[in-house]
């Protein structure tokens, strides 16, 4: 089974085009799903993470408090080496066995879409990577319009993000979105036959 890894930029696309793909009949795993499922209540890597950060990291309900997390990585710059030491590879993990089922039910490609697979090297472990990409223009319009962001914040967090050139230098195929959304689909209708996808 060929496996493909899909990524971008922050608003550039990159869910539409899984969308896309799903509905092509592609299944399409999500890593930020995973990453979620690996940090659920009575999961071994939350075990983890309490054993390293201790109880202040569970909210009253024992699941991940997300926010003091956060805080913790922000202040804490090797908080999150330790913290991406206990979840990737579960992650990783979690989405060997779903690619695994996958292919003993018989599907010929699938997809797992990352949006940081280039930053954490992981966009290696796949047969081909596909990058969604846009225009810093419409990047910026779409991520003010999607999460009703100021300029300054859209652009603040965009800049914080690796630039989309260095995610199109590693791909085998980019998918352009800075049109509709129907000029998208027909670059999807293309590339899938391509990738073995029927």
């Amino acid at each position: 089974m060929k496996v493909i890894g899909l990524t971008g930029g922050i608003a550039s696309g990159k869910s539409t085009v899984a969308r896309l793909l799903r509905e092509r009949g592609i299944p399409v795993l999500d890593a930020d799903q995973a990453a979620r499922a690996v940090v659920a209540p009575g999961a071994p890597a939350l075990a983890q993470i309490v054993a390293s950060f201790g109880p202040e990291v569970l909210d009253t309900q024992g699941a991940l408090d997300r926010p003091a997390m956060r805080a913790r990585i922000i202040e804490d710059p090797g908080a999150r080496r330790t913290l991406e030491a206990i979840t990737h590879p579960a992650i990783f993990a979690h989405l060997r066995e779903a690619l695994a089922e996958l292919h003993a039910q018989g599907h010929r490609v699938a997809v797992v879409e990352a949006a940081l697979m280039v930053e954490t090297g992981s966009y290696k472990l796949y047969d081909e990577v596909w990058v969604v990409s846009s225009d810093p223009v419409t990047q910026l319009m779409r991520l003010q319009a999607r999460d009703g962001m100021e300029e300054a914040q859209a652009r603040a967090l965009i800049a914080a993000q690796l630039p989309l050139a260095q995610k199109e230098a590693i791909a085998d195929a980019i998918l352009w979105n800075h049109g509709d959304l129907e000029a998208l689909r027909a670059q999807v209708d293309r590339i899938a036959p391509k990738a073995g996808a029927q």
